[in-house]
């Protein structure tokens, strides 16, 4: 039997899964359905359908390592489940976090006003390469998965080698060991796409600041959409940096667990937050995005009409 805390680490993760995947999935079918009745897809919802593809599965590695991790740390230990499993989390961490990253420069090149000569190729050749830089996005995803799980596999078989000299209990702590390197440096590479999305939120910020203060010179009192598009890109890129930096934190908690006393709970209560990135930030691309958001609407006044006959 399981015990209390167990139970409750569960319902959550459970309750983040659903919420997590019906999220990610309505993103991915509203997008879906729109590009089936243009026959034509922008690029900003290309984007944003392979990013909710890539936030389901990683959503799905995520509560099935955080189960087996805390209920089934016997089995986990000494099997090579470990190798399955953190080579496809990261894998799908890279992908989510890249396809991300491509939406934050996205929303920089199209809303941003300014005058730079770099700035201004990117923003005439961004529609026409996006399909390309989404392909590559998914080869260096693929290819550090594939760094990582070499490097796992090599220290699963040496640890395997070594388990007859060991229980079951001590191994499972020892063997948190072997997978520090490949895990803490892939989480260090995604550095990389955390200081781009860091240097696109700073000049939509610049950008924003020098549009207002033209704007107060030629002020009309009349709506402005550029300075509305500034502020919904601005939200969307700080949700981002800010889920991202707490993945981040709560990603080395659970990667350095098995030097503190209560690593289970430790491990449990970092797995709950961490979900919380991929299903937070999708959350609130729902919330800002205009289409998302009226589709939201009108299926809620569906849903009603529907009750009420």
């Amino acid at each position: 039997m399981f015990r209390t805390e167990e139970n409750i680490f569960v319902v959550i993760i459970t309750g983040e899964f659903i919420i997590g995947m019906l999220g990610n999935g309505y993103i991915g079918l509203v997008n879906w359905l729109d590009w089936i009745k243009k026959k034509k897809i922008s690029s900003t919802d290309l984007i944003l359908t392979n990013l909710a593809i890539s936030r389901i599965c990683l959503i799905a590695v995520m509560v099935l390592y955080g189960i087996i991790i805390v209920l089934y740390s016997d089995v986990y230990a000494t099997s090579k489940l470990i190798v399955i499993i953190f080579t496809f989390w990261t894998f799908f961490n890279y992908l989510s976090i890249w396809f991300s990253t491509c939406l934050n420069v996205f929303y920089f090149l199209k809303i941003a006003s300014l005058s730079h000569p770099l700035f201004l190729w990117l923003k005439w050749r961004i529609d026409r390469v996006v399909r390309w830089i989404l392909l590559g996005c998914f080869a260096i995803s693929l290819l550090v998965s594939l760094m990582t799980a070499l490097e796992l596999s090599h220290d699963y078989r040496f640890y395997k080698s070594a388990q007859h000299k060991r229980n079951v209990t001590k191994m499972f702590h020892v063997s948190r060991t072997p997978y520090f390197n490949p895990v803490i440096l892939s989480d260090l590479l995604t550095v990389v796409p955390f200081v781009v999305s860091l240097i696109s939120f700073l000049l939509l910020v610049r950008s924003l600041w020098r549009h207002t203060e033209q704007m107060k010179l030629h002020a009309t009192g009349c709506r402005d959409p550029s300075k509305e598009a500034h502020v919904r890109a601005i939200k969307i890129v700080t949700s981002f940096l800010f889920f991202l930096f707490l993945y981040y934190v709560l990603s080395l908690v659970v990667n350095f667990s098995y030097l503190m006393t209560e690593q289970k709970l430790v491990v449990m209560f970092s797995e709950i937050v961490l979900i919380l990135y991929p299903l937070g930030h999708s959350l609130i691309l729902i919330i800002i995005n205009n289409k998302l958001r009226q589709a939201s609407v009108r299926m809620l006044m569906c849903t009603k009409i529907a009750c009420k006959i």
